[in-house]
């Protein structure tokens, strides 16, 4: 079902609505200016109340009594039928894919709703729809699978006819489709078929040599996502990671953590893997959620191997749409949000967009600390000439929340205490602000050559106040070790990338070829103060706590109490990367994917270590890396709706974890076999991907036993396993996203090491997850729809030691929503059944809780 795309155009594309339609202005101005007459006995009578004004303009109205859409030679037609008076000739434009008429001083009467759809009636037509809009008018939205289609309107005698001719199948690109404000790949309800983040090219998923998913937009909307961790859970391989203190997005891909994985439209939030940059992303201004599984440094350079989620923005529409919605929950969720867009000029070459929303809410364990959250996301696009356009963008987050490190182990598994139960204390606090800023400038030389050039500016400060679990937890009585600790940090950095990519032949062969090269630079400072180990004669004692009877009001000591006794370490890292990459289709149903990049990163740190109010430690690194990564895959069509591929893949990044004297580790290498097979059924509504991956990954920081904010080296690690994703429109109407993951990952080679052929932390064996929904399609009941979803995560190891297990648990979520015009109302129950589970372990005494039973009820209008 296209769903974004056509619910966009049809519904929600509005004009501000003046208080009287252009038509009715015009005859008001008309009989003021004519004398006064004298009236025979049966004419209308002038209105002396509004209720008999707006009666008198209702049945001014011609009204639509029946649409047909029949097939024709040429394409189709579209029959519009009256019972009595004549239709004013509609007005035209064009907008991605879709031709939208306007009919003027008319209303939709049909006896079976309001409303009027119709779903690929002809080849190279995917939906006719018909719907009341604001301003008593009528829009007809044709849209085409490839490309726009033409329309003939010709005059009936009750009533009018559109002759429909579908386009020529000149498809549009992402980078046209950005210029005008739609971006194609998210307007295609659960069936995407195209994404860039594999290639930076506007590729057919069913071309792409690696496992790629897209969680489109329609998605989010049906599970009403707040947090990126709640779109990701439908997609294989994919769980939970350690997320520092529950603060910001984690994710392990194909078992490996990948905390600055995570991009923006391309580019990456950070380089320095210390879950400073990455936030919770807020999801207010995503128009959909690309995950790449698998080694991805060709195209992003500096990235662990496991894969990356690229977060698509909404991007600028050249027609007036406003949103505002209201979500809200227990735990005290109150949630508003608007979305504004439209052109700023009359030829609409300058458009604009506005995300923001403000988030307050409970944490569902026992702290007095709140949720606060603000975001502020405005776009500007400028069309400079037919082949030349530049997006300016910004955004703006504040996050407020606890700080919290969440439960402890005790012998094999977790503590027997509640799971609200908190180890700190209640206003144990972090925050962070962010700032990003940046342009896209695109420049078509002619139709086969094209010049792309982003910058991106990120600064990210992190302050964090809180009793932390050191570890030190005493099994038998229960009292465990905490440190109280002051931390504040700041990451600046830009980003700079410039492509070129061109479409050529040599012979019979076709050729898509990007080069490009990326040019970065971010620092960071972190000046972290504590106390530990303190004496009962201190006065910031005490230290401990017991877990079973928690006792909480331990006195904090501010920030210059604690000037005695901190770490200070940071650096700068500076990179470079040349990459190429070639689209080869050898023959119709054999393409060739090749590329390589190489990559020059320079690293400098210092680390001073100060104790008792003297230096205890004090260094200073710098370390040069080279890499060169490769990338080389193959996709065979036997048939036009499968494709067979192979990859080999390559990945690269410096290690940013710094051991406890101070010196940066070695950096950290991937390589990645995989094999899988993609369907794409029903028209391409309903897609497969099924993959068997082999991924190792050598010298990996991990965390320091002894010194948990440092690190150390081990060997290598080994991930394998089999994926099969599934997304799609069974029936109309029907809509469902399933996925499964069997991951075998574990510890291979440790110079002998007792960790040697453990499994890898809170990397599930089996994991699996559902979630369809239904909408009724006609009828009294027309716009009513039901979801359900299964989310199952099997037992995991808690930490790399494997000296605890977490069980494995199924949550149940569900959804009740109702749609009508321009309106949409919802309800959803996650975690229906109130299981307890858990989200992430890292160590013994960092254990991340789930949401116990959650309610989000929602309400948006577009106007």
């Amino acid at each position: 079902m296209l769903t974004r795309l056509s619910q966009t155009l049809v519904i929600a594309s509005v004009l501000s609505i003046p208080l009287l339609p252009a038509w009715a202005e015009a005859e008001t101005e008309s009989a003021l200016a004519r004398p006064l007459e004298t009236s025979p006995a049966n004419a209308e009578q002038p209105a002396t109340t509004v209720a008999e004004w707006m009666a008198q303009i209702e049945s001014a109205l011609v009204q639509i009594t029946a649409v047909r859409v029949e097939s024709t030679e040429a394409g189709l037609q579209i029959v519009l039928e009256t019972a009595e008076g004549e239709l004013s000739p509609p007005t035209t434009q064009t907008v991605g894919n879709a031709l939208i008429a306007e009919i003027p001083n008319a209303v939709l009467a049909l006896p079976e709703g309001d409303s009027f759809e119709q779903f690929a009636p002809t080849e190279g037509i995917a939906l006719v729809s018909v719907t009341n809009e604001p301003g008593n008018q009528v829009r007809v939205a044709i849209t085409g699978t490839d490309a726009p289609p033409s329309v003939e309107v010709n005059a009936a005698t009750a009533g009018l006819v559109l002759g429909v001719m579908p386009g020529l199948g000149l498809a549009v690109t992402e980078d046209e489709a950005l210029r005008i404000g739609v971006t194609g790949e998210g307007e295609e309800g659960y069936s995407p078929s195209n994404a860039s983040t594999a290639t930076r090219t506007d590729t057919p998923l069913r071309d792409i040599p690696q496992s790629i998913q897209v969680i489109p937009r329609q998605v989010l909307e049906d599970q009403q996502v707040i947090q990126l961790r709640e779109a990701t859970r439908n997609v294989s391989g994919v769980i939970e990671g350690s997320n520092f203190g529950n603060s910001g997005d984690a994710f392990l891909i194909r078992g490996f953590q990948t905390n600055d994985n995570i991009l923006l439209n391309g580019i990456a939030l950070g380089t320095f893997n210390l879950g400073l940059n990455s936030s919770f992303r807020e999801t207010a201004n995503i128009e959909r959620v690309e995950v790449l599984k698998g080694p991805a440094s060709v195209l992003y350079g500096t990235l662990e191997p496991g894969g990356i989620v690229n977060v698509v923005t909404e991007q600028p529409l050249p027609f007036p749409f406003y949103e505002a919605e209201l979500q809200a929950g227990n735990f005290g969720l109150l949630r508003p949000s608007v979305d504004l867009s439209g052109p700023l000029n009359s030829d609409r070459t300058v458009l604009y967009r506005l995300n923001a929303v403000y988030q307050t809410a409970h944490d569902f364990r026992n702290f007095d600390q709140d949720i606060e959250r603000a975001f502020v996301a405005p776009v500007l696009s400028w069309a400079i000439s037919e082949n030349t356009d530049l997006t300016l963008n910004f955004e703006y987050l504040y996050d407020e929340r606890p700080f919290d490190r969440g439960l402890a182990a005790i012998g094999n598994g977790i503590a027997a205490i509640p799971f609200d139960r908190i180890l700190g204390e209640p206003d144990d606090i972090n925050i962070r602000k962010q700032y990003i800023a940046g342009y896209q400038l695109n420049h078509q030389f002619n139709e086969n050559w094209e010049l792309r050039n982003i910058f991106r500016y990120i600064s990210t400060e992190r302050t964090t106040r809180a009793f932390q679990n050191r570890g030190d937890l005493n099994e038998v009585t229960g009292d465990l070790a905490r440190s109280i600790d002051d931390q504040n940090g700041i990451i600046e950095g830009y980003a700079l990338q410039a492509n070129l990519v061109g479409e050529f032949t040599t012979g019979s062969v076709e050729h898509t070829l990007l080069l490009g090269i990326d040019l970065s630079r971010e620092t960071n400072e972190f000046d972290n103060r504590f106390a530990v180990d303190l004496n009962s004669e201190n006065m910031f004692s005490p230290s401990i706590i017991n877990i079973f009877d928690p006792i909480y009001g331990a006195p904090r000591p501010s920030r210059e109490d604690l000037i005695d006794n901190r770490s200070l370490f940071g650096g700068t890292v500076k990179g470079l990367g040349l990459y190429v990459q070639d689209q080869v289709a050898l023959t119709d149903d054999l393409q060739l994917l090749i590329g390589g990049r190489f990559d020059i990163v320079d690293q400098d740190s210092f680390f001073t270590s100060v104790s008792a109010g003297d230096i205890s430690f004090d260094t200073t690194d710098q370390q040069q890396d080279e890499a060169f990564s490769p990338r080389v895959g193959i996709v065979y069509q036997p048939i036009e709706p499968l494709s067979l591929y192979a990859s080999f893949s390559r990945s690269f990044a410096p290690n940013f974890g710094t051991t406890v004297e101070g010196d940066i580790l070695e950096p950290t290498r991937g390589t990645q076999y995989e094999v899988g097979v993609r369907g794409e059924f029903l028209e391409g509504r309903f897609i497969t991907n099924l993959a068997a991956y082999h991924l190792t990954r050598s010298n990996i920081a991990a965390t320091d036993p002894d010194n948990p904010d440092f690190s150390i080296a081990t060997g290598e690690q080994r991930s394998q396993g089999i994926e099969l994703d599934v997304i799609g429109e069974i029936l109309p109407g029907w809509n469902i996203i399933a996925s499964y993951a069997y991951t075998d990952a574990e510890v291979t080679e440790d110079e002998g090491s007792p960790l040697e052929g453990n499994r890898l932390a809170g990397v599930p064996e089996h994991a699996a997850s559902l979630w369809s929904t239904y909408e009724i399609q006609n009828g009294d009941l027309q716009g009513l729809g039901f979801g359900l979803g299964l989310f199952f995560v099997g037992e995991r190891q808690g930490d790399l030691d494997n000296s605890f297990r977490v069980p494995s648990y199924v949550r149940t979520d569900a959804s009740l929503f109702y749609h009508r015009n321009n309106w949409r109302a919802g309800i959803n129950f996650r975690n229906l059944f109130d299981i307890d589970y858990i989200e992430a372990a890292d160590t013994r005494s960092r254990i991340t809780p789930g949401a116990p039973f959650t309610i989000v009820g929602s309400v948006s209008v577009e106007f």
